[in-house]
């Protein structure tokens, strides 16, 4: 029996390891190795959600489900590509979604504390 002392992560501790032959061991698969890549912690900040394509007529859809929390405009306003319309919360964050188009919002589905799902219209741009 070998004693060894192993320190992992601050924590010191004591092992005892018994050496077997090879007929007494049992031979097992090796596991894979596993990469662990670190990713960026999220950021509290608010998320831009990608604005959805026109869909031939300017229809904008939900691109997740969520509960809009605010309408940024309202129906004849002029929009800017880009510009965020609706807020939508999806998993606790709020998500900006934009303008995919330029043009004037000739209806709103939506209202604030409404429920969504993926691809359920929320405005039109004309």
């Amino acid at each position: 029996m070998k004693k060894f002392k192993i320190t992992v992560d601050g924590s010191v501790y004591n092992v005892e390891v018994e050496e077997v032959s090879e007929s007494e061991s049992v031979r097992r698969p090796e596991p894979p190795v596993r990469q662990f890549h670190p990713t960026p912690a999220a950021s509290p900040a608010k998320k831009t959600a990608k604005p959805q394509p026109a869909a031939g007529n300017g229809n904008l859809t939900a691109p997740m489900p969520g509960t809009i929390v605010k309408v940024l405009v309202n129906k004849g306003d002029q929009v800017e590509a880009g510009q965020p319309l609706i807020i939508l919360e999806a998993m606790k964050m709020e998500n900006k979604i934009n303008a995919s188009a330029t043009g004037t919002v000739t209806s709103i589905a939506v209202s604030p504390g409404q429920t969504v799902d993926t691809g359920q219209l929320l405005l039109t741009i004309g």
